[in-house]
Formats: C-alpha cells, sequence, structure tokens
C-alpha cells in the first residue's frame, strides 16, 4: 500500500519560514519524480515545486527564490524548505509522486495546512 505523509505545517508570521516533509513508503522511492501542490480556498491546485528522480528541479514563478524543494532517498521523503513566507502562500500543501516510468503511478499525500498571518 502507497502512503505519503505529509507534515511540518502550521502557522508562520510573514517572512517566516517552514520546512515540509513527505515521508513516503510502499513505492521504490529512487524512481519517481516528487512534487509539492497547493490548494488555497477557492482556488484550483497547483505546482509549486517538483524533483525529477535524476535530481532536476522545478519550481513556479511565484516562490522562485524562497523556496527550495529536496530529496532524500535513503530516508524515502522529499522536503520543502520555505522562507520569506507570505499571506498569499496560506494553503493546503500536498505531496505528489509519479513514477519516471510510468505516469499511470500517481499518488497523493493527504496535505498539510500552511498559513502565513500576523
Amino acid at each position: 500500500q502507497v502512503q505519503l505523509v505529509e507534515s511540518g505545517g502550521g502557522l508562520v508570521q510573514p517572512g517566516g519560514s517552514l520546512r515540509l516533509s513527505c515521508a513516503a513508503s510502499g513505492i521504490i522511492f529512487s524512481t519517481y519524480d516528487m512534487g509539492w501542490y497547493r490548494q488555497a480556498p477557492g482556488k484550483q491546485r497547483e505546482l509549486v515545486a517538483d524533483i525529477a528522480s535524476g535530481g532536476n528541479t522545478n519550481y513556479a514563478e511565484s516562490v522562485q527564490g524562497r523556496f527550495t524543494i529536496s530529496r532524500d532517498n535513503a530516508k524515502n521523503t522529499v522536503y520543502l524548505q520555505m522562507n520569506n513566507l507570505k499571506p498569499e502562500d496560506t494553503a493546503v500543501y500536498y505531496c505528489n509522486a509519479v513514477s519516471h516510468y510510468s505516469k499511470r503511478y500517481d499518488y497523493w499525500g493527504q496535505g498539510t495546512q500552511v498559513t502565513v498571518s500576523s
């Protein structure tokens, strides 16, 4: 059974930092492209950042320079370091895993709330 378990969300003041973690089980983690998405109330889910199995990264323009995605294949975990947070970063953040070799193997975590407010 595949599980993606996010952690690290919470309430933070503008300008603050958070680090999200997503621990994966039930997959060969090193062969999966991993991503972080977010969904704010009343808005569509959007890609925040992703990291390919080979390590290439991609960021949404809105978070470029503030967020960093990384992965630890030994721990089956992907991270999202979020710095200089803004109120518009408030959303539920979801972890996504897609097999590098077959897009039909596509899994989601349950989400973790990030709230940026003073």
